[in-house]
């Protein structure tokens, strides 16, 4: 078979191409004016191809009769694609990219809404970004769930953008590569989130592996795509890419922020503590009622300063 048929799909999406395409145009039209480095927009492109194979090549035959190909379009849907997008720091050239009329008369009022913040809010908070990137895989992956998901192509199609947008939302978090404000979580913070993400995956990935009963029967019903792996073999190579692989990712995620905090710190843009600025403010405040240095002030166990 000619390599190319593969990039054809095996179910076509319009939503994939839009998103996909308007996502390349924007970025192309705003890279120069918001001067993307070459190495950020390797990691943009690589990521959005990455995300638009997941999506729409004749991959996704595999991806719906086998679990482990299941199993791995996922963790390019919701681990890899969204963390080299996100590595990439996109935001201003995608926002660079549209049209200075739309970003004045259409999306700045949109953002600004009280319902749009809030959700926002909501969804960025990180206890819910947490629970949110771990709840939406044991979700997709429970056993009545996915049975429905994976004949119901209206719901596997949610699914699989559950799981985008749900990844985008995450490693956007968790990578932001700014100091807090603007970044909605200061670099330590960041570095937790993730960690947290990474026990949930070991238990679920591990259960899975060591299940001594077929846990996903659809794949057999439906039939399977390679008939030389058994479907209990066929469970266990899911569970270690849920295993191994995702949990790897999370890892690399927190060093990712590990270094924007040394290099945030080593530039001196990290904010300082209010504790350290009391003192300062107790001085120049008494200072002020004296009007001489602290030093000739009375002092706080009420002796008086020498006399001339």
């Amino acid at each position: 078979m000619n390599l190319l048929a593969w990039l054809d799909p095996w179910e076509p999406s319009p939503t994939v191409v839009i998103a996909i395409v308007l996502s390349a145009v924007l970025f192309v039209r705003g890279a120069s004016k918001a001067r993307v480095t070459l190495l950020r927009r390797v990691s943009f492109w690589f990521g959005l191809t990455a995300l638009y194979i997941a999506l729409h090549t004749r991959l996704d035959y595999f991806f719906e009769h086998e679990f482990f190909m299941h199993r791995a379009q996922h963790l390019v849907l919701h681990h890899l694609g969204p963390f080299f997008i996100a590595l990439s720091y996109p935001g201003p050239a995608l926002r660079a990219g549209i049209p200075f009329s739309c970003r004045q008369g259409f999306l700045r009022p949109v953002m600004r809404t009280y319902a749009v913040r809030k959700t926002v809010d909501v969804l960025m908070h990180p206890v819910v970004a947490v629970t949110l990137f771990v709840g939406l895989i044991y979700f997709w992956l429970l056993s009545p769930v996915h049975f429905v998901a994976m004949l119901d192509w209206r719901l596997y199609r949610v699914m699989n953008w559950s799981m985008v947008i749900d990844g985008l939302l995450f490693w956007w978090l968790v990578l932001d590569p700014r100091p807090a404000p603007p970044a909605r979580l200061a670099p330590g913070r960041r570095i937790l989130v993730v960690i947290a993400a990474i026990p949930p995956q070991i238990a679920l990935g591990a259960f899975i592996f060591f299940s001594s009963h077929e846990l996903y029967p659809v794949y057999s019903i439906c039939g399977r795509a390679f008939t030389w792996l058994s479907p209990m073999r066929d469970q266990q190579i899911g569970g270690l890419l849920l295993w191994i692989p995702g949990s790897m990712m999370s890892v690399i995620g927190a060093l990712v922020a590990l270094r924007h905090w040394m290099r945030l710190s080593a530039r001196g843009r990290l904010r300082e503590p209010r504790a350290r600025t009391r003192p300062v403010h107790a001085q120049a405040e008494r200072i002020h009622t004296c009007g001489m240095p602290s030093s000739s002030c009375t002092s706080d166990t009420g002796a008086k300063p020498n006399a001339p």
